[in-house]
């Protein structure tokens, strides 16, 4: 589904992603590890277009050069992003949050484009239907990061990127999430990449792992091969 090869990128003098290469297959979830400040966010925003790349390649469903791309152009070509942060509308209600996410859909350029939130983001959030005419600023740490996914799901996403979807929210709340992402890969289909440090949600939820150290891929496999070593040496503080 996306093909990372030999991917550069600098902050002014600071060469933050060195050569960096690894593949996130169709229909599994693929999660990116590392300590604060290995280049995981960086990485994100690369493949999402938030940053610019100085080399390498981001090649989507096979044949699509993304580094060519404008952001709106690669939610248009079904990438959903959810970035660190949450960054909701506070002032606007949950359901006009949603919302802001129709007009990036591919079938929008088409002009028949879809004008209601989709019914599967409230099968997966049922708290977004009980909330949708409260302001998204009076939503619980939780919630928000509920309704900052489901704005990406309004998409209809065919790969859905989430930068440290479990940081700073309630445990149950972080179960929850890891539950969708296994529903959207199993039952929809749905090709998850993500930045996520905390050791049992991997272990739990994703398929594969790659970690980073210092803007270089130093480790990447089956999360059945996420071993102790590796955790010591690359993750621990």
């Amino acid at each position: 589904m996306l093909n990372v090869d030999k991917l550069n990128q600098f902050y002014g003098e600071s060469h933050t992603l060195w050569d960096l290469s690894l593949d996130v297959p169709e229909g599994e979830c693929t999660c990116v590890m590392g300590r604060n400040g290995v280049g995981k966010t960086t990485l994100l925003k690369c493949v999402m277009g938030e940053v610019a790349v100085k080399s390498g390649s981001l090649r989507y469903d096979g044949d699509t050069e993304l580094t060519r791309k404008r952001i709106e152009d690669r939610s248009r070509l079904g990438i959903g992003y959810v970035p660190q942060g949450r960054q909701i509308f506070s002032l606007l209600t949950v359901e006009e949050n949603l919302c802001t996410g129709l007009a990036a859909r591919r079938d929008k350029q088409r002009g028949n484009g879809r004008r209601k939130i989709p019914e599967r983001i409230y099968e997966l959030f049922p708290v977004l239907k009980e909330m949708r005419h409260r302001r998204g600023g009076d939503l619980s740490g939780g919630q928000q990061q509920q309704l900052a996914i489901g704005r990406a799901l309004v998409l209809e996403p065919r790969l859905l990127i989430l930068d440290e979807p479990g940081e700073g929210i309630q445990p149950n709340i972080v179960a929850e999430i890891g539950e969708v992402i296994r529903k959207l890969n199993r039952e929809d289909g749905m090709t998850v990449l993500l930045a996520e440090q905390k050791l049992p949600f991997v272990r739990k939820f994703a398929d594969r792992f790659v970690i980073l150290d210092r803007g270089r891929a130093v480790a990447k496999g089956g999360v059945d091969e996420l071993s102790d070593d590796l955790i010591k040496q690359h993750l621990t503080v």
